[in-house]
């Protein structure tokens, strides 16, 4: 992997999204200095488009024909029998579409790279969640990615920790712009739970978007506005790690991105003229995406994304539909030309409908929205502008259109590529059960418990059963609590403690001087395949807890090429997600319901928010196949239940039954 490296010089690259060719097209048109697009497979926007490696060959051409970099999203977790189809893409990209870098989440992407000898860069997605300073020394120096995604929820304060942390050749990529997710990226499984599609798959349905009723009306309470920057974006510019400013929006038309990129353009290179940031926040507020948000940008004015009083449908908002149910109309606040999309309601509104305007309507016409398969919107419903292909721009993207290369007639499909697998570990560590608890209150240890690590478990720490507490570590460390759980850990070793379940695997960093404990990566660490596990190895972890999100195939196959010993998440309460923020119109403590009736609840602990259904996980029933296939270790989530949650009997096999999709 190559190094990278800055100076004060240099400026930020315009990194823009393309989830289709147009878009890509638009990016270049813009002014774009780097192109993220992903492949129909292993991308974590599988709803966009995306790409064949024929379509992407010309495209990467162009792009470095006019000094554009593209990078390649591999940001999805891999599943045991996609890895050999994993390295055949990546040794397919090195030989004939030659990317420049490739982003990605799961482990043991950074074990294929060096197998098939891939010399672009590797960055590691936001969905990485490498959250804190410390954890990028360990990065670089352990795996050699060149650049780090950090989190959105960032502060400005916070980027300038993990910037000043940076070592020699290692990079940082910051969002700017565009939608938010609810749960901290990598920490949402809340589509997955609900049905099997998985957000770290890249095919969330995007549950946080819909109504949820706690007291009074439904509300959309986890449903975000978009992250904006804008103007104060300048300040970025002045810390010399940040390389890249990052384009959110593989889903979105090209208009999206023509405009977002020429207004960040502006900002960073005529940001001091007062006319030009007039320009870029009029490109903004035309780009066709939700409400703005700086969120935590400026810790002293944070804002929350949650607004319910706000819409926060993809678009813009044109009008609402007025008439009667057999004549419904909306009158547009703006005009409409020949080619617009317009999207009416929300996509999980039974009458949901998309229209292309095919005639000219003039500001303040009226346009009638004819049934579409047999459903009439509702009156006072929301009309969305979602896309627009004006003359203008697409006069730019055909002439560049013209300059492609024809596609390669080759076979790309015909490379192959076998991984080598690591070897099955013969260690057999003794079988156990773990209850892992939020406090201790008193419980006998006799045979060992795990226990959440916190200020308050930290000093009621019994001495006589210190060597059997298996102490877990949170799943998200901000830098603002770094110092914090860096102490609790010195503490609790310097009394004795030994054994620690780590949610991430760059929170070994936070342990420095004295002899190394034993490490497990916990399951929140999201590992899915035997590469995943020989990386995590080579960090010096002693075991892992493999993601209980994967079906039965899937999870009975890893024990069978682990170079280490596993454990899983047996039964007990998994989040639907973890989040910075929760909207003032839900209460912690109390039910809400969704659409369906399923139901759940809001706990904050330490800075974050927590949300868990209202059925367990459970696979118990499951034991002896686990245990058959080589699990030693079985972890039960033992999480207090408020007293007006009401807890329900489902299965709770998760995805056990289901092939994740």
């Amino acid at each position: 992997m190559k190094a990278n490296s800055r100076n004060n010089d240099v400026s930020p690259a315009i990194l823009a999204p393309a989830g289709n060719r147009a878009a890509f097209l638009a990016a270049l048109a813009a002014g774009a200095d780097a192109v993220y697009c992903g492949l129909k497979r292993f991308s974590a926007r599988m709803e966009a488009k995306n790409f064949s490696l024929e379509d992407l060959a010309p495209l990467v051409w162009l792009a470095h024909d006019k000094d554009v970099k593209v990078y390649i999203p591999f940001n999805t977790l891999v599943k045991p029998d996609e890895l050999d189809q994993a390295a055949r893409f990546v040794q397919i990209l090195q030989r004939q579409v030659h990317p420049d870098g490739l982003i990605v989440q799961d482990p043991g992407m950074i074990e294929v790279v060096r197998q098939t000898g891939f010399s672009g860069e590797v960055h590691l997605s936001t969905l990485a969640n490498v959250s804190f300073p410390s954890a990028l020394g360990l990065v670089r120096a352990a795996l050699g990615v060149d650049r780090v995604v950090v989190p959105r929820e960032l502060s400005i304060d916070e980027i300038r920790a993990m910037a000043n942390a940076c070592p020699p050749g290692l990079s940082l990529e910051v969002f700017v712009h565009g939608a938010l997710c609810y749960g901290v990226s990598g920490r949402c499984y809340w589509s997955s739970y609900m049905g099997g599609k998985s957000g770290l798959r890249g095919r969330c349905v995007q549950p946080c978007r819909r109504m949820y009723k706690q007291e009074g009306p439904a509300k959309r309470a986890f449903s975000c506005q978009d992250f904006s920057l804008d103007v104060l974006v300048k300040v970025l510019k002045g810390i010399p790690e940040v390389a890249a400013w990052k384009i959110e929006g593989r889903k979105k038309g090209p208009h999206y991105v023509y405009y977002t990129v020429r207004a960040y353009r502006l900002l960073r290179d005529q940001g001091t003229d007062p006319e030009m940031k007039r320009t870029a926040l009029k490109l903004l507020e035309r780009a066709l995406g939700r409400p703005g948000t700086h969120y935590h940008f400026l810790p002293q004015r944070p804002q929350n994304p949650v607004a319910t009083q706000r819409q926060t449908g993809s678009g813009f908002l044109m009008g609402t539909v007025k008439g009667s149910k057999t004549k419904p109309f909306f009158i547009p606040k703006e005009e409409l030309i020949p080619g617009d999309v317009l999207r009416v309601g929300y996509e999980d509104n039974r009458w949901h409908a998309v229209y292309r305007i095919r005639q000219h309507i003039p500001k303040r016409g009226r346009f009638y929205l004819n049934p579409v398969a047999g459903k009439t919107p509702e009156k006072g419903a929301p009309v969305f502008l979602t896309d627009r292909r004006e003359k203008g721009l697409a006069d730019r993207i055909q002439r560049l259109e013209r300059k492609l290369p024809e596609p390669s007639q080759q076979a790309l499909s015909a490379a192959s590529f076998k991984l080598k697998l690591p070897g099955k570990t013969k260690s057999r560590p003794i079988e156990q059960e773990i209850d892992v608890y939020r406090q201790f209150n008193g419980r006998k240890v006799p045979g060992g418990i795990g226990v959440w690590l916190s200020e308050k478990t930290a000093a009621e720490l019994p001495k006589n059963a210190v060597s059997t507490i298996w102490w877990w570590l949170p799943p998200v460390i901000w830098p603002e609590s770094e110092a914090k759980i860096a102490g609790l850990i010195a503490r609790v070793r310097k009394n004795g403690a030994r054994r620690f379940v780590l949610n991430a695997p760059w929170q070994a960093a936070l342990f420095t001087g004295g002899r190394k404990p034993d490490f497990w990566a916990g399951p929140f660490c999201n590992l899915t395949n035997p590469l995943a596990l020989k990386t995590i190895a080579s960090l010096g972890f002693d075991g892992a807890v493999v993601s209980p999100e994967l079906g039965r195939e899937d999870i009975l196959a890893l024990p069978q090429h682990s170079p280490i010993p596993l454990g899983i998440v047996i039964a007990g309460n998994w989040p639907l997600c973890v989040s910075r923020v929760l909207s003032d119109s839900i209460s912690t403590g109390q039910p809400f319901t969704s659409p369906r009736g399923e139901r759940a609840w809001v706990v904050k602990y330490g800075t974050d928010f927590w949300a868990f259904p209202n059925w367990r996980l459970d696979l118990t029933a499951k034991r002896k196949e686990l245990r058959k296939a080589g699990y030693r270790l079985f972890f039960r989530l033992k999480e207090p239940t408020p007293k007006s949650v009401k807890m329900k009997k489902r299965p709770g096999l998760w995805n056990w039954d289901v092939k994740l999709a």
